[in-house]
């Protein structure tokens, strides 16, 4: 059954070069009241394949995944607003959920559960499961913090509730995009840490990633995904090395700039 009237959904999709994912994200949102594409002026054929799926568009310049997500928020013109990633498919079954939660929600934010398929293998461990995601908003009842500008934090007030279906995610296709978003979020928590005042230690460079696996393959049971699992936690145990060294990066690039300058 669709939502009244007086709970209209609109459905999200921030986007930036994503010929590839639209079209079939778009078609698993036809359930939604509308569907809003807010493209970071996309230099491919997105946008026209947005409005061909008869998407509503709009261009806005992108700082950060915070702000782009405030700003559509913003732009909405429903009561409640669903965020989709290009590369995630909404099953019918979740928009039916959806449809039921808004017209009598408890909440003002729900998050979502993920099914994530990392080198084309559904993955249940290492903590890729169950992966909830802060996605459903009520407009001007809730936002994103803007001081998280990559792995958004929903502000709100009260609790927040939890759908049950899951949000399919084709996160990776290959190691190689992999190894390319983990820098990316290495470096901006590295970042974190170094505004934080944080200074890293030797141990850190031994330790940390060490705790990293246990935590990614004995606590979040990535050995449920065998070799797949092993390789994933093995991986993230680098990464947080390598934030590590980034970190200490960063701190000798400060010293060195606040080095007193002889003058001759």
């Amino acid at each position: 059954m669709r939502a009244t009237p007086q709970a209209r959904v609109s459905a999200v999709v921030l986007t930036l070069n994503e010929e590839r994912h639209i079209g079939a994200c778009l078609a698993t949102l036809t359930w939604a009241d509308e569907c809003v594409v807010f493209d970071s002026f996309s230099t491919d054929a997105t946008v026209a394949l947005a409005r061909r799926a008869g998407a509503r568009v709009i261009q806005h310049p992108f700082e950060n995944y915070a702000q782009q997500r405030n700003a559509a928020l913003s732009a909405a013109e429903s009561d409640w607003v669903f965020f989709v990633d290009a590369d995630e498919r909404c099953p019918a079954a979740l928009g039916e959920e959806i449809q039921g939660i808004v017209a009598s929600a408890r909440h003002d934010v729900y998050a979502v559960p993920r099914h994530n398929y990392l080198f084309g293998r559904l993955t249940l461990g290492a903590g890729w499961y169950p992966d909830y995601q802060a996605r459903l908003f009520r407009v001007g009842k809730a936002c994103f913090d803007p001081l998280r500008e990559v792995h958004e934090v929903a502000r709100h007030d009260g609790e927040m509730g939890y759908l049950k279906t899951e949000l399919i995610h084709y996160n990776y296709d290959t190691v190689g995009q992999f190894h390319t978003k983990q820098r990316k979020y290495a470096q901006y928590d590295a970042g974190i840490l170094f505004k934080q005042g944080v200074r890293p230690r030797l141990h850190n460079f031994v330790l940390q990633p060490l705790r990293e696996f246990r935590r990614r393959f004995f606590a979040l049971r990535g050995y449920r995904d065998g070799w797949h699992g092993l390789r994933l936690s093995m991986l993230m145990a680098y990464y947080n090395l390598d934030m590590y060294r980034r970190l200490a990066r960063l701190w000798r690039l400060n010293a060195t700039k606040d080095e007193p300058r002889s003058v001759l």
